[in-house]
């Protein structure tokens, strides 16, 4: 088992890469001797519920699968099950799912009577490795990915790699992407051991799996704590590859292409983009799409079906720009992530249409 603190402003919180089993004890005390209730996936119940329910008492609450239940009205019929159970503010609620159950669990514990806490038990590498840490919460909203939400620190977190066996090849691939992500941003030697090992992590090595999600959660934790509401750019740098991402997410229709796999392109081509540009090496954007190439993750375009003259509206949308500026998270080389003060629109349009 291992154990760090995240430091989240005035919220300190324990996130543990150990089985639900090592866990027991910190479940526990969130329930406070009642029935924990567990927001959760009809399948991931059917898989894990049983492991769970032999642990503490609980009391499921089923929402879709995926990016399905990231709207108004799953969000809605979430609070209303909170409400018909009586919770109060020191009543604690488990997102037991993937990325999208813990989006939308944080953010109706968030917005229930102004707070309740917040349980991850992420069932997905990209959960497991990111999502879960951070208080990042948000539903999708005109088409858009994550435009309504809030911020909304966990109490706790608990990442068990066993609960990956279940997952099938793309979801796994999915997750990784995120992982290779923190690689990219500031730990070229966390890439480095990836590119050795990634191939053994996604076949099942516990161990390398483990290690992962340990070294990503910490890299995590180290950003959250120096930028907890995303305010002065070092948070930003999470963002890599996701301006394309999100775009192309919501281009090709929420759920259809994995955000996983979105973050990949988007990567992939903000390496490129960031070469073309002068700002990194050619042979570094080239080993960035090698190897998630490799892990058969898409890199280009082309194995989409946007409609690449919607990108660019999109990407006008994101978050990190100000003031009619696109400001995209580009890299002076792997391990080098910065966030640009702008890249010129008419250069960003045309490198979208010429780029694979």
């Amino acid at each position: 088992m291992k154990s760090l603190f995240v430091h989240a402003g005035s919220d300190r919180y324990e996130v543990l890469v150990a089985t639900l089993d090592e866990a027991r004890s910190r479940l526990l005390d969130q329930a406070r001797g009642q029935p924990l209730t567990v927001v959760t996936e009809p399948k991931v119940w059917s898989l894990h519920g049983e492991r769970l329910g032999a642990l503490l008492p609980c009391d499921p609450v089923f929402v879709p699968e995926g990016e399905e239940a990231k709207n108004w009205t799953h969000l809605q019929a979430l609070i209303a099950a909170f409400a018909e159970r009586n919770l109060d503010r020191t009543s604690a609620v488990a997102a037991f799912g993937g990325g999208s159950v813990g989006d939308l669990t944080g953010l109706a514990a968030g917005l229930f009577k102004r707070g309740l806490k917040v349980v991850h038990l992420p069932t997905t590498l990209l959960a497991q490795a990111d999502s879960a840490v951070g208080g990042k919460t948000a539903i999708d909203v005109l088409d858009q990915k994550n435009l309504v939400g809030m911020f909304h620190q966990p109490a706790l977190v608990v990442a068990d790699v066993d609960l990956l066996a279940t997952l099938d090849l793309r979801q796994l691939r999915a997750g990784y992407a995120e992982v290779v992500k923190y690689g990219l941003i500031a730990d070229a030697e966390l890439f480095h051991w990836l590119e050795g090992n990634g191939a053994d992590l996604l076949a099942g090595n516990r161990e390398h799996r483990e290690n992962a999600v340990w070294q990503s959660v910490a890299a995590k934790a180290r950003t959250v704590e120096a930028d907890v509401s995303d305010r002065s750019g070092v948070r930003a740098l999470l963002n890599l590859g996701h301006t394309f991402a999100h775009a192309i997410e919501s281009a090709a229709g929420l759920g259809t292409v994995l955000h996983g796999e979105a973050v990949a392109i988007g990567m992939a081509k903000a390496f490129d983009l960031s070469a073309e540009l002068g700002l990194c090496p050619r042979s570094d954007a080239e080993r960035v799409q090698a190897h998630l190439s490799a892990t058969g993750l898409p890199t280009t375009l082309a194995e989409t079906a946007v409609d690449r003259s919607r990108l660019l509206p999109l990407m006008r949308t994101d978050k990190k720009n100000e003031g009619g500026a696109l400001r995209l998270v580009l890299v002076r080389g792997i391990g080098a992530a910065f966030l640009s003060d702008g890249v010129e629109e008419q250069a960003l349009a045309g490198f979208l249409q010429r780029t694979a």
